[in-house]
């Protein structure tokens, strides 16, 4: 089997490519990438314009499938659907399910579930301590044999810094990152938004930044100490991006994610009380959002992440300070940013393409990110002029607790290809590959 991309706007990050090109997949891996590819070397093909984009599939380093233990809000089957609509070909599971994600096995569980449920690639997380409780470091050295990418008490923060930094060290010794939850669970106490004017007004118990960003100022000096890799996920304060620009010009391995929904909202957004702007870490103030923009410009963040926590109905229609944390994103991430950085000129098509792909699959030292002859046809088509109205009813997730509902965005993935097979495709797409196999 043969398909052919032909005609599209290829962006590529590694190579620094932004041009019309036509790339051929052969069963599951890229056969050629060149300006002009006959349609007789192809089985089927599929007439793009320079107004489409091909690019490699989107990398997501911080998700919730759920799975084990909560089925009725995600699965892996639902949850990579989920992510295959947004452009996603690769995504990070994060280890707090029901079991934690902390040993053998329930790795082989999870690992099962992916090789028979996902359309895409599915990478694990474990958790840093057993039972995510910060007392006991897991079988570090003996997950990552089992394909453990990363380790996280995501949820929670390994409050005891001397664990931290064994963590760190074990790490190290395997080459992969410790992703931080900056949280002091002594400064955030029962906190359920952004401490400041709109927490008074609406008389909700308080965040401060300082919550975060003691945490962070902690993690690296550990990494300074250990030599280990952090990675720091959903910054949320302008503290945060200032203590990370700064260990990056000091030359530590830190990298760090952002999320959609802190780019886009304040802790303004609460005040109606809507549970689906519950976050953790919470929205916060206009000057941090500000500082998070910047500091995703400016290179200090390296990614772009959904935190995609999918919960039920009825969770979510509990009362603010009993709600559970989080929206989903993985089908909205990307019309997002284009809406709001692409269409504002604030990134260009390959800058966008590199903070949502290839940039997070380096963090995570990830088989993805690029586009190249003989690599895995990892693959998204984006039409990045396409207008479309957030409705969480027609998700691929199981879930509905989207803060981006009824939004208006400009641009989103129309098609998705993982090893050479096109596991999500809207009917604009299907209308552009019939046309051109009648044609031919």
């Amino acid at each position: 089997m043969k398909t052919l991309l032909k005609g599209g706007r290829l962006i590529n990050p590694n190579t620094q490519t932004d041009a019309v090109m036509d790339i051929l997949i052969e069963d599951d891996v890229i056969r050629a990438i060149e300006p002009n590819i006959s349609i007789q070397d192809a089985t089927t093909v599929i007439q793009l314009t320079p107004e489409h984009w091909v690019t490699p599939g989107l990398v997501d380093l911080h998700v919730h499938f759920r799975d084990p233990g909560q089925s009725a809000k995600e699965t892996t089957g639902t949850g990579s659907k989920a992510a295959a609509a947004g452009g996603y070909t690769s995504v990070c599971v994060m280890p707090n399910t029901q079991p934690v994600i902390d040993n053998l096995q329930t790795l082989d569980y999870v690992n099962n579930v992916i090789q028979n449920d996902a359309v895409i690639n599915v990478y694990p997380s474990a958790a840093v301590t057993k039972g995510q409780i910060g007392e006991e470091l897991t079988e570090m050295i003996s997950l990552v044999k089992r394909g453990v990418v990363a380790f996280t008490d995501d949820g929670h923060c390994v409050m005891n810094a001397n664990i931290m930094q064994l963590a760190l060290r074990y790490a190290a010794m395997v080459e992969v990152p410790i992703i931080c939850h900056a949280e002091d669970t002594h400064l955030s106490a029962k906190g359920c938004m952004n401490e400041g004017y709109h927490a008074t007004l609406l008389g909700l118990p308080g965040i401060p930044n300082t919550a975060e960003s003691v945490i962070v100022a902690r993690d690296i000096e550990l990494a300074r100490f250990t030599g280990g890799r952090v990675h720091f996920a959903h910054i949320s304060t302008r503290e945060s991006v200032d203590l990370i620009r700064r260990a990056k010009a000091d030359g530590l391995q830190i990298t760090a994610e952002v999320t959609p929904h802190h780019l886009v909202y304040t802790d303004a957004a609460l005040s109606g009380y809507d549970t689906d702007f519950k976050m953790h870490p919470p929205l916060r103030a206009e000057v941090d959002r500000q500082a998070l923009i910047n500091g995703l410009l400016d290179g200090t963040i390296d990614a772009i992440a959904s935190d995609h926590a999918p919960h039920t109905p009825d969770e979510k229609t509990l009362t603010m300070d009993h709600a559970p944390n989080g929206t989903i994103g993985l089908e909205t991430s990307l019309g997002v940013i284009l809406t709001h950085f692409y269409q504002n000129q604030l990134l260009r098509p390959i800058e966008i393409i590199q903070r949502m792909s290839t940039q997070p699959a380096q963090c995570f030292n990830l088989p993805a990110g690029e586009l190249a002859v003989g690599m895995p046809a990892d693959i998204a088509v984006i039409d990045p002029n396409l207008c479309w109205t957030v409705d969480p009813k027609r998700f691929e997730s199981k879930s509905r607790n989207s803060c981006f509902k009824g939004n208006n965005l400009i641009g989103k993935a129309i098609a998705t290809f993982v090893a050479g097979q096109n596991v999500y495709a809207d009917p604009t797409f299907e209308a552009l590959k019939q046309t051109q196999l009648m044609a031919v």
